[in-house]
């Protein structure tokens, strides 16, 4: 993807402000062999352009003053409550260095899987990126998942997929996390009605009668002494 940016000479709090107001979002360009470069990018462009998985997980062309480079975003800050882009950062993408990032999982096929089809389960995706290492020629637009095969009581882990070539998973707290988990679908028996004959009986006694519909006997007055 390209897109173009600008060098900006003001800095701080104020004319970042200012230049929200103009429409225009403040961001950053550091990494590989140049300083960092203070930029601003056109906010409505921007904004349609974050809604592309592309975007995040995948070497961006940037001009900037007549000159193409290569970058990675790295960090979008948004505001709490409106839909405004504060702040955006950008990292030089070198051919020889190793990079570190996010990638989107797709998954596909579990509808056909023994565990949904024949075995009344219900697949979950428990993760939907992977942080990864590779050199910026191997970086995927994003990792295929083939979940036909699940069976229950049989979780996928990040080790048993195979990632591209030139790629490592990046382990972050845990080596083989759960990527997809299988759970059973439990459902509950309905609830048993009463018999009719309770229901009749239990209208008689109300009526004042016995259990064979004559009226019961009034009680005796008490003897007087």
């Amino acid at each position: 993807m390209k897109f173009t940016a600008f060098e900006r000479a003001l800095q701080g709090t104020g004319a970042s402000r200012r230049l929200r107001i103009t429409g225009r979002t403040p961001g950053i360009v550091y990494g590989g062999t140049g300083a960092a470069t203070m930029i601003e990018l056109d906010h409505n462009a921007l904004f349609h352009a974050i809604k592309k998985e592309a975007f995040h997980a995948s070497i961006l062309e940037m001009e900037l003053s007549g000159n193409v480079h290569k970058v990675l975003l790295r960090n979008l800050q948004m505001h709490p409550f409106k839909q405004q882009i504060l702040h955006i950062d950008f990292q030089r993408v070198e051919a020889t260095t190793r990079m570190t990032i996010k990638v989107p999982v797709h998954y596909t096929g579990e509808e056909n899987s023994p565990a949904v089809k024949a075995e009344n389960c219900l697949v979950n995706h428990v993760l939907t990126e992977l942080t990864v290492s590779c050199f910026p020629a191997d970086i995927p637009e994003f990792i295929a998942v083939d979940l036909s095969e699940m069976k229950k009581g049989a979780p996928l882990h990040v080790l048993d997929i195979t990632l591209p070539k030139g790629v490592k998973f990046v382990a972050k707290g845990q080596v083989n996390p759960v990527l997809v988990s299988v759970t059973a679908i439990v459902e509950e028996a309905p609830a048993e009605e009463a018999p009719a004959a309770d229901a009749k009986d239990a209208k008689g006694a109300k009526g004042g009668k016995a259990a064979d519909g004559k009226a019961a006997p009034a009680a005796k007055p008490a003897a007087k002494k």
